[in-house]
């Protein structure tokens, strides 16, 4: 069997206790181990990457118990894709929690791993009921992360983020227990080939079943009428936590993709794109609701978490339409808006810094401490996330918008995203304008004074150069999720890789 689909899951899932039992006393050392792992993390999956490169499907097989009895990982262009995508942000997000953020609480670094442990082996999984599991690793670890540094407003957005996750951890298991009843399997390749033999008597259980899941994953995704948790959660968590948060939406979004094109795909009978008349309407409203929050946000905090809110509506509304075409924008996009929302809040966390007692508060200020170079920051932050020229945000907006052309009530669309875009754009202006322009007028300096550190700008540059080469490099990249599309849209592959073993290369 092919060991490196299992790597992703297994090296955090060692490093989290080694940290905890051996190195907990000795920050230093902590960070070194911390570190390695996430560097080691990154070859790994750009190694996967290049194995799924040609379009073969691994399947693996933990203890040799053959699929759908067993337990399998599987790996295929979408989740090395996404693996790649958590470690590169993983790893720059960890070395800005260098700058001192790791010490202001118990165990981050071996929460930071089980964090990953779990958002990877949700990638990774082939089973429904393993996908909670991992969900449920990924949210005990984000828990702890949430309220790292304490603090009355994060406690109290971490009870409220909390009971949201409890709630959706029980519908899936009502969800989870419906499919199957109806099915008598778990895994999803299995699932898949179950459900077109369904019988009409038990088509509502399937489908109450499948409904349960859609709205379980939109709200990880924080979807329209699941989102409400987000802003608050987001606005208040330590920055590092924040910036990593922003690939656990992608979490639900991937969730959707596979459960909904994998098992109430095309050939699930009268379960068929299950998701469809539900999806798109929601992603539309949820985008709204972000751009409108943008406007509305009074820190720079909360207009980040809003622009994560707007921008699963616009990678969803991709989603939504279920074609080819529109699934390989989405994909692009959700690449560029990961990296540019993890860079916002880690900028975010800069301009708090630097400005005392105003925070991040959209409200003139004195000039601060190195004023120009975080401002730089910003603009080029801003600019990718608000989808202006030229970089991969305004490719991925336009990759969409042309997906979208060919669909029904296409007009409309294209004129909520790009209404909603002008509604960023003025946002982000005025909050670049009141924290770096205006401030710049004001005399004097903000009392508070830092001692330079790199690290912080390592880090934050280091997304903000990812997003340069994913714009650089949109050609290649985007012939690698137009055949990651096409694989999505052609489950039988993965059903014989998971089933029966066959792994051949598709497109």
């Amino acid at each position: 069997m092919n060991h490196w689909v299992l790597l992703p899951v297994l090296l955090p899932a060692l490093i989290a206790p080694l940290i905890v039992i051996a190195t907990r006393f000795d920050i230093v050392l902590t960070r070194v181990f911390s570190v390695l792992s996430l560097v080691l993390l990154v070859i790994i999956s750009a190694i996967l990457v290049g194995q799924a490169f040609d379009g073969s499907i691994t399947s693996y097989e933990l203890g040799n118990w053959a699929a759908p009895f067993g337990i399998v990982l599987v790996l295929d262009r979408l989740s090395a894709i996404l693996v790649l995508l958590t470690s590169v942000v993983g790893l720059f997000v960890l070395l800005y929690a260098l700058n001192g953020w790791d010490r202001r609480g118990q165990h981050f670094h071996a929460l930071y791993q089980f964090q990953l442990m779990g958002i990877n082996g949700a990638f990774l999984t082939g089973d429904l009921f393993n996908l909670f599991v991992f969900f449920e690793v990924l949210l005990i670890a984000s828990y702890g992360l949430m309220v790292h540094g304490g603090g009355a407003l994060r406690v109290k957005a971490g009870v409220q983020y909390v009971v949201a996750n409890i709630v959706g951890a029980g519908l899936f298991l009502f969800a989870v227990g419906l499919i199957y009843g109806v099915t008598g399997t778990l895994n999803m390749a299995d699932i898949a080939m179950a459900v077109k033999e369904i019988p009409a008597s038990d088509q509502a259980l399937l489908q109450t079943g499948g409904l349960l899941l859609l709205i379980v994953f939109a709200m990880k995704a924080a979807l329209v009428p699941v989102q409400f948790w987000l802003p608050g959660t987001y606005t208040n968590a330590p920055a590092p936590v924040a910036a990593l948060f922003a690939v656990m939406t992608k979490v639900g979004a991937y969730a959707i993709i596979r459960v909904f094109t994998l098992i109430f795909g095309g050939e699930a009978g009268e379960s068929s794109w299950l998701a469809a008349p539900w999806l798109l309407p929601s992603a539309m409203v949820t985008l709204a609701i972000g751009a409108i929050g943008v406007l509305a946000a009074r820190s720079l905090g909360q207009m980040v978490s809003f622009a994560v809110v707007a921008s699963m509506g616009t990678l969803l509304i991709a989603v939504g339409v279920f074609s080819p075409s529109a699934m390989a924008a989405a994909l692009y996009y959700m690449l560029h808006s990961t990296l540019a929302a993890a860079a916002l809040f880690l900028i975010a966390d800069l301009v708090t810094e630097r400005r005392a007692r105003h925070a991040d508060i959209l409200s003139v200020a004195p000039r601060f401490m190195q004023a120009g170079l975080v401002s730089a920051l910003f603009f080029i932050a801003a600019i990718a996330m608000v989808g202006m020229p030229p970089l991969s945000g305004f490719v991925g907006k336009l990759l969409i918008l042309d997906g979208l052309r060919a669909e029904p009530g296409a007009m409309w669309i294209w004129a909520l995203i790009l209404v909603s875009s002008l509604l960023l754009i003025v946002g982000f202006s005025r909050a670049g304008s009141i924290l770096f322009w205006k401030s710049a007028a004001q005399e004097g300096r903000v009392l508070a004074r830092l001692r330079p550190r790199a690290v912080p700008f390592v880090a934050t540059g280091g997304l903000l150069a990812s997003i340069v080469l994913l714009t650089v490099f949109a050609g290649p990249v985007m012939v690698f999720l137009e055949a990651t599309a096409l694989q999505i849209f052609n489950p039988g592959d993965y059903q014989s890789a998971v089933l029966l073993g066959e792994s051949g290369g598709t497109h």
